[in-house]
């Protein structure tokens, strides 16, 4: 396991993350520059080694119901790979643009590489898996939710 010491050499060796401290000796790290309302990318690393970082939607990660992952048993590689998933995923702007343009359909792709498509047809959105439906939503907002929290990403070819 790595140590406090360690795991804060790691962290901060991401200059897009912001140090926070908080109570009892915690530390959070945040990205300021989110797409989405998330900010801590680093939440109550402790100086016993325990803390968490933000996955949700993050292929191959088990996340609580806060979208988080526990990093006290996390070696280096893995820590270091999994906060740069974390702000990668934070980067990204999945909102509809609220424009008059013509929305057709969009490519979205998980790390395994199956595809989906989001199509907007009538007042509804659905998402295809090849020819066959895979979900209808009421909004853009809630498919691309449906689509995230699935481990896929929009793909822009």
């Amino acid at each position: 396991m790595l140590t406090f010491e360690q795991k804060l050499e790691i962290i901060e060796s991401f200059p897009q993350l912001t140090r926070k401290d908080v109570s009892l000796k915690r530390v959070n790290f945040q990205y300021e520059e989110s797409l989405s309302d998330k900010k801590n990318v680093v939440y109550h690393l402790h100086p016993n080694g325990n803390g968490f970082v933000y996955a949700k939607g993050i292929q191959g990660y088990k996340t609580d119901d806060k979208g988080m992952v526990n990093i006290r048993e996390l070696k280096a590689e893995e820590l270091k790979e999994l906060i740069g998933k974390s702000i990668d995923q934070l980067s990204k702007d999945y909102e509809v643009e609220t424009n008059d343009e013509v929305f057709e359909e969009e490519k979205w792709a998980n790390d395994e590489g199956h595809t989906l498509h989001m199509v907007q047809e009538d007042d509804m959105w659905n998402v295809y898996a090849g020819k066959n439906l895979d979900g209808t939503f009421p909004s853009y907002n809630e498919a691309k939710q449906y689509l995230m929290e699935e481990g896929f990403r929009k793909r822009y070819y």
